[in-house]
């Protein structure tokens, strides 16, 4: 069932996926063996500089798949179907090296070896999309000194692609105002239908987003510039107004903590506003996460604790106060992206955890909201015994009567509640957890709740030792 515009987009965390001792510092979304549930491809750069493939279960867990060395020091990836048959590919940038890499995919969740691609310079981040409109997607990258640290590019190139998953030789174009752009958004700024660029950097003294306006060819012509905060670290196009010509950016500021939101003409020029975000703002992107036609943001936060705020968009380029969801230890909120990871047609979100290698996924648990939205984790606890119950308020936040068919406990957990069958619209009740080990050693499990939010199970992640 497609819940309506009374989900409220409430997060839990009901996941974590460990990556390795630390270092994955981004994850692109796609299906990437064609079974129709999101994968992940995860840059690592610790223990070892690769690419990890991780394939979703379609509950919003995931399994191990195949690991790939790729490049000196790749940070980014980009996802898309480069020879335009269906298949998925990817690319990352490379921040040690004068060169971008490609890997394309073979449709079974395995990738072909990387290939590099010769840039000016290092590349900071890489993006796709078809910037000669001719149906085929090219590279864009920003980059800044070369590898011998002898010349300072301060551009972004283009390689234009031939369709087949190769690509020519890098186009440039210098970035005014002497901008070392860190990030890049592309979009139709000036509805023109050629695509353009967002690049955002600094140019001490100042952080400044340069607006590149495309000529159809992969160059550009620089068309102004406006003033971010201090380390501008992301930008994510959206249309946050009603106006689907006038597309809009929201660029986070890690040191600043600050979000600027640039809504557009669509004729190229924006106007600002600024909005306060958590402490340590690192990544943003712009969905709609709770299907009302309007766009969100959700931001990353590598804070402490870390996890992503949510700021529900109005629909007119304004946005509501963020709601913060934890995920992740310690600091490392460092990356999120988006996608529907339990089938239920609401867009969920995963949160990179650099610090920690750790991946936590975020199910959009629709008109249902828990509190706490972490998993439950038991102290450790003598074999047959019971642990004392934990907490878990449950809060319908829709407009009908939430209908709950089942609640049950993994092995060696117990549930009981006071939600019966049904919760009133905008009543709580409480979910009562207790841990029952038989053996020793670490014990994960699941409370498995059937109920009429959603046409997949809601569930709580626990976890507790047997000693």
């Amino acid at each position: 069932m497609l819940v309506g515009s009374a989900a409220q987009a409430q997060f839990e965390t009901r996941a974590n996926f460990f990556v390795g001792l630390t270092g994955p510092t981004a994850a692109a979304v796609g299906d990437f063996n064609g079974d129709g549930t999101p994968d992940l491809a995860v840059v690592t750069i610790s223990p070892a500089v690769s690419v990890e493939i991780l394939l979703g279960n379609g509950d919003g867990t995931f399994r191990q798949g195949p690991t790939y060395p790729v490049g000196t020091f790749p940070y980014y990836v980009s996802m898309g179907s480069l020879r335009n048959n269906g298949v998925l590919d990817l690319v990352l940038n490379d921040k040690a090296s004068d060169n971008v890499w490609v890997m394309l995919g073979n449709g079974d969740g395995t990738f072909q070896p990387a290939v590099a691609y010769h840039t000016t310079a290092e590349s900071y981040m890489v993006a796709l999309g078809d910037f000669t409109g001719n149906g085929t997607l090219d590279i864009i990258a920003t980059e800044g000194y070369n590898k011998a640290g002898t010349f300072d590019c301060n551009c972004v190139e283009v390689l234009l692609g031939n369709g087949d998953g190769t690509f020519e030789a890098p186009i440039t174009t210098t970035l005014p105002y002497g901008l070392t752009a860190y990030s890049i958004a592309i979009g139709d700024f000036n509805d023109d239908g050629k695509l353009d660029v967002a690049a955002a950097g600094e140019s001490l003294p100042s952080f400044e987003n340069a607006i590149l306006l495309g000529n159809g060819d992969g160059t550009f012509n620089p068309d102004g510039y406006y003033p971010v905060g201090y380390a501008p670290g992301s930008i994510a196009a959206g249309y946050f107004t009603s106006s689907k010509n006038r597309l809009d950016l929201a660029v986070v500021a890690n040191v600043a903590g600050t979000m600027s939101v640039l809504l557009g003409n669509g004729q190229g020029e924006f106007h600002d506003s600024t909005y306060s975000v958590p402490t340590a703002p690192v990544w943003v992107i712009a969905e709609d996460l709770d299907n009302d036609g309007k766009v969100d943001l959700a931001v990353a936060d590598a804070g402490n604790p870390p996890g992503v705020t949510v700021y529900k968009g109005n629909g007119n380029g304004t946005f509501q106060k963020g709601v913060f969801y934890r995920a992740g230890t310690d600091e490392g909120g460092d990356y999120v992206a988006a996608g529907d990871f339990n089938g239920d047609h609401k867009t969920d979100l995963i949160v990179v955890d650099e610090v920690n290698g750790l991946i936590t996924t975020l199910l959009n648990s629709g008109v249902v909201s828990f509190s706490p939205t972490t998993p439950l984790n038991f102290k450790k606890q003598a074999v047959g015994t019971t642990s004392p119950p934990l907490m878990v308020s449950l809060t319908n936040t829709g407009s009908k009567a939430l209908k709950i068919a089942s609640m049950k406990a993994s092995a060696e957990f117990g549930v009981t509640s006071t939600c019966g069958t049904s919760v009133a619209a905008g009543a709580k009740c409480s979910i009562s957890v207790t841990f029952s080990p038989t053996q020793k050693g670490a014990k994960q499990g699941t409370i498995t709740i059937i109920d009429s939010a959603s046409s997949k199970p809601q569930v709580i992640e626990v976890l507790g030792t047997g000693t």
